[in-house]
This record gives C-alpha cells, structure tokens and sequence, in this order.
C-alpha cells in the first residue's frame, strides 16, 4: 500500500512537471520572451533624432518664435548632413541636404536597440481583450553612425544623449498574440 502511494504520488508530481514544462513555452511571461519580442521589434525600428521626416529644402525664421528644429539643423550642419544658407532680408535660414546627408534617412536614424536585460514586467492582464504587460529593460544602442556619435550632437539632442548612454533604460509595453510577445503597432 505505501508502494502504491509513492507511485502515486511520483507519478502525479511527474504529470505536474510536465504540465507546467509545457507552460513555459513561446507564450509565457518570461524574460527570455519579452527580451526576443523587444529585440524583434528593435531590430526593425530605428531611433531617429525626429519624430517624422522633414522635407528639404527646409526654412527656418531668424527671428521671433524660435523653430523647434533650429539647433538640431545646426548640429546636423556641422556634421555636414546639410548645407545651409541665411537670407538676412526675409529673415530665414534655408537648409538642404548635402551629398553625405542625402544618404541618410529623412528623420536621421541612429541605430537600433539591443536589450540587454529585463529589469521587472508587471503580471499579465486583460487589456482590451488582450493579455498585456509592462515591461522595464536595459538596452544598447546598436550601429550608431559616425555623424552622430559626437558630444555635440550629444548636448543638441537630450534624447540621443540618453538612449545612447551606456546604462540607457527604457520601458514597452507588450501583447500577447498567438505567435507569442509583441510591441503593437
């Protein structure tokens, strides 16, 4: 009888393992997971210095209301992507690409991410019908071209100096689809 209990047991314990084994497949909420979705996604999104592309020839005022992309433009000057060319009269500033900078993507990418770690991801919860975590991580930055790995450029563009720092973090928010952990579009 206690042979029979043993075997019992065993065998449960052994069904189990095998259940929870199972579990720990492509869609569990684990590092290994989240790191392979971040790094998917990374490897096809680029960090750029702008939001959206900006159309060249651009023209910046000289006077008044300062343009947002002023000092960018100028950093991106100096590291000769573009060219630019002051008209005193009308009180503008005309930049154009120049050879190098035509090369390079409109919104200037510098690279992609590469995670590193997970730091912490919260417990998976219906979101909209969707299991969704939040997901904090450690990255580097990955095939920064010359042009923009300087201090200068650095100082211009406070996100760049971030995410190009060599203890840069970051966090995503991830879903659950039937082919595993993704960042939504």
């Amino acid at each position: 009888m206690a042979r029979q209990k043993w075997i019992y047991r065993t065998g449960t314990a052994l069904a189990l393992a095998l259940m929870l084994a199972g579990c720990s497949g492509f869609k569990a909420a684990t590092p290994k997971n989240f790191t392979g979705a971040l790094n998917a996604y990374y490897g096809n999104h680029d960090d750029c210095l702008f939001p959206s592309a900006l159309r060249f020839p651009y023209e910046a005022s000289t006077t008044g209301a300062e343009d947002k992309n002023k000092k960018g433009l100028d950093a991106l000057t100096a590291a000769g992507l573009l060219k630019s060319l002051e008209d005193r009269d009308i009180h503008v500033k005309r930049y154009e690409l120049t050879p190098y900078g035509s090369r390079i993507p409109p919104r200037f990418c510098y690279g992609h991410r590469v995670v590193t770690s997970i730091d912490s991801f919260t417990p998976p919860a219906m979101v909209n019908g969707q299991q969704t975590t939040q997901v904090n991580y450690h990255y580097k930055m990955m095939d920064v071209p010359g042009w923009a790995d300087s201090d200068s450029m650095r100082k211009t563009f406070p996100a760049f100096a971030k995410s190009t720092a060599p203890d840069a973090q970051d966090h995503a928010t991830l879903v659950l689809y039937p082919s595993g952990w993704h960042v939504p579009e």
